[in-house]
């Protein structure tokens, strides 16, 4: 008698999903330190392109030489981001971000050794690897802290910190290149990235909303039964896929060339050119600061995330290409800049949303691999754009002109990035097919039938 009472509540905790409770303090700890990370990333990026000038003058190297130098940095950079991805459920988001940031400081050491071609080139394919998994990976660690329902947010201020890391390093790395060498630089981005593996080794934990963990050893987690085949093939990962790699081609021209760009072709001095790229990237922080939650806004007020998450980020870009065409053919120098800044500075909506939509549509098991498997695909375009713009400006007529048909690629590419993005992104659809919604959930409403 005693046992048949004792066992049906024995049965029921056994099936009661385990209280996850919403630590609010430690997750906004955690996401400072997030954003940290992804300003130390992004200067990481930049340093390159903000000294171009004067290591192309010091080590007497062509365009082409300097593109390709850029472009090693994403040689492995793909690669890195896809693996990585593979191991998010089993190694914890605290080793894998530790791990990258001591590989961030390790890979600014061989110019600091010897300046050449090789160790530069070197450095940036260590920084490729080691970065590649850094925004998928970080935005995966974030999403361990926060429910579903509260990620527009955190999503939008992680992603903020690449616009917050360009922002302040254009002026400090600048001010270190000509002042003290451009050495110094990455001497000091070494030292960043070393102190802030060793804070995060004490303060990054894994949160209570990690759902590719399952609370008890046999319990099943939930979407493992779904290919990734069939995972990636939907229209919007594919569409999301898009938009991601349509910002990137933009975001890979701006550390890459914009500085020498503004320098060359618009006689901008290096403080000048700092306060630009600084400018731009304030205005893709309060995009994003300001887009992210009107997201969430709309879709608590029952708008699908086809339009309320999908549209925007495929619009974002494809008003960026617009821009990127009609800038080079324009001759007043504010109505110029005001346009370069909307060419390089709105695609940044489009990263923080591209991955809330994929994962809209990802069970928590598969996530951290298809965000390593999006973020691999979407940012090929740094592999392809340096180098291929470099080729350019040394085989056209004139360096102007090569510029040009830089800018005229990259705006056709955006914008058919952006208008497959906003074509293809269907997230309640695809979740219902996938039977990760209700059936009677309507695909483009998202309000129950």
């Amino acid at each position: 008698m005693a046992a048949r009472s004792s066992a049906p509540p024995a049965d029921r905790s056994a099936r009661r999903p385990a209280v996850r409770p919403y630590d609010r303090r430690r997750a906004w700890l955690v996401t400072a330190m997030i954003v940290t990370f992804m300003v130390i990333n992004f200067a990481d990026k930049s340093v390159l392109g903000l000294a171009a000038v004067p290591i192309m003058d010091e080590l007497n190297i062509s365009n082409s030489t300097y593109g390709l130098i850029s472009s090693s940095f994403y040689l492995f950079f793909s690669l890195s981001g896809l693996v990585v991805g593979f191991f998010a459920s089993r190694i914890s988001s605290r080793t894998m971000l530790f791990v990258m940031a001591l590989l961030w400081a390790v890979a600014q050491l061989p110019v600091l050794a010897v300046a050449a071609v090789p160790t530069l080139i070197a450095g940036r394919v260590l920084l490729g690897v080691a970065e590649g998994p850094a925004a998928s990976m970080s935005m995966h660690a974030l999403y361990k802290w926060f429910p579903p329902e509260r990620r527009g947010l955190p999503s939008a201020l992680q992603i903020g910190g690449a616009a917050i890391g360009t922002l302040v390093s254009a002026p400090v790395l600048t001010w270190l290149i000509t002042d003290f060498g451009w050495r110094s630089a990455y001497a000091v981005l070494a030292v960043v990235s070393l102190l802030w593996a060793l804070v995060w080794r004490q303060t990054g934990h894994d949160g209570p909303f990690d759902e590719s963990r399952p609370p008890r050893a046999d319990a099943p987690r939930p979407g493992t039964h779904l290919p990734y085949r069939r995972l990636l093939l939907t229209g919007t990962v594919l569409g999301s896929i898009a938009s991601a790699f349509g910002a990137a081609w933009a975001l890979a021209l701006a550390h890459a060339w914009l500085p020498a760009y503004l320098r060359t072709q618009l006689d901008m001095s290096p403080h000048a050119v700092a306060t630009a790229i600084s400018a731009i990237s304030a205005l893709s922080l309060v995009l994003l600061l300001t887009v992210s939650p009107l997201v969430d806004a709309l879709k608590a007020r029952g708008v699908s995330s086809r339009w309320s998450s999908g549209a925007v980020q495929g619009a974002s870009v494809c008003v960026a290409g617009c821009a990127m065409a009609a800038f080079p053919f324009t001759d007043g120098a504010v109505v110029r800049l005001l346009l370069i800044a909307v060419a390089f500075g709105t695609v940044a909506v489009a990263i923080p949303l591209h991955y809330v939509t994929a994962a809209e549509v990802v069970p928590g098991a598969r996530r951290g691999a298809v965000f390593g498997i999006v973020a691999a695909t979407g940012t090929l375009p740094g592999l392809i754009a340096p180098f291929v713009t470099g080729r350019l400006i040394d085989t056209a007529d004139t360096a102007s002109s090569g510029y040009t048909t830089a800018f005229l690629i990259a705006a056709a590419v955006m914008l058919l990035a952006g208008t497959a993005a906003v074509i293809a992104i269907r997230p309640e659809h695809d979740a219902r097919r996938l039977g990760l919604l209700h059936p009677t959930t309507d695909p483009e409403k998202g309000a129950h039938t």
